[in-house]
């Protein structure tokens, strides 16, 4: 009699199963797919019944490094993280044999599609809307499977040696080009305040003269300036001319 209840009382110890908060418990009985078990005690008899579980919390994959050549034919490194989550226990227990595998592969591929689609500009300076595609592609494409993709993030794009001089010659050539720019707008400012201020002293009277003077009074506070000042050879001779009349 004892035996008999040492042994009831050992199937049951040995039917119990703990799934924790974080998790799901897929459970099957004779093979076929029964229900979710929730977090807590759930019995599980043996022989009759298993049950795999099943992580529900966000999982982040590196996506490592992969080859690709943009749609301008440049050769390029990109590598990713992608962060998912299961929404349906189920699914990702009867759909498909390893979803960690089946999404990091799916990544991989959807990244090397994406980045051949577009410039190598465009990669480079619209990583947010390139992620954003990967993460709806690999999203829909791993819905069936009952997983959620909730970002993509473009870690790192490595450049080819080459390209990267090319690039940068490229960028001290806009630099230099800028600056060209911004000196040529500086002589126009410059010339047409010249221009305002020769008509300002051209149409005044006494302008210009009063004009000199301060000139003649800056160059003069400092004594090592010599001033020379040239006279009219005409004057010259007129003076000249009232000394011999004396």
């Amino acid at each position: 009699m004892y035996f008999f209840i040492g042994i009831v009382v050992f199937i049951i110890l040995a039917s119990i199963k703990q799934v924790n908060q974080y998790e799901r418990g897929v459970k099957f009985g004779l093979g076929k797919f029964i229900g979710i078990m929730e977090p807590g005690w759930r019995l599980v008899i043996p022989v009759f019944q298993s049950y795999q579980k099943i992580d529900m919390r966000i999982k982040a994959v590196d996506v490592p490094d992969q080859e690709a050549i943009t749609k301008d034919n440049i050769s390029v490194k990109v590598n990713a993280v992608i962060y998912y989550k299961v929404s349906h226990a189920e699914k990702a227990i009867i759909e498909v044999e390893n979803f960690y595998y089946a999404v990091s592969q799916l990544a991989q591929t959807t990244m090397r599609n994406v980045v051949g689609e577009v410039n190598l500009d465009e990669l480079l300076s619209g990583r947010e809307a390139i992620a954003e595609k990967i993460r709806l592609i690999v999203d829909k494409a791993s819905d069936v499977w009952g997983i959620q993709v909730d970002s993509v993030e473009l870690k790192d794009v490595t450049l080819p040696e080459e390209m990267k001089r090319v690039i940068g010659k490229q960028a001290e050539a806009e630099r230099e080009k800028r600056s060209v720019i911004i000196k040529a707008e500086g002589e126009v400012i410059a010339a047409e305040n010249l221009a305002k201020a020769a008509n300002t002293l051209s149409s005044s009277d006494g302008a210009l003269h009063l004009r000199t003077l301060s000139t003649i009074n800056d160059v003069s506070s400092d004594q090592s300036n010599t001033i020379v000042f040239a006279v009219p050879l005409e004057i010259l001779r007129a003076f000249e001319r009232i000394g011999k009349k004396e």
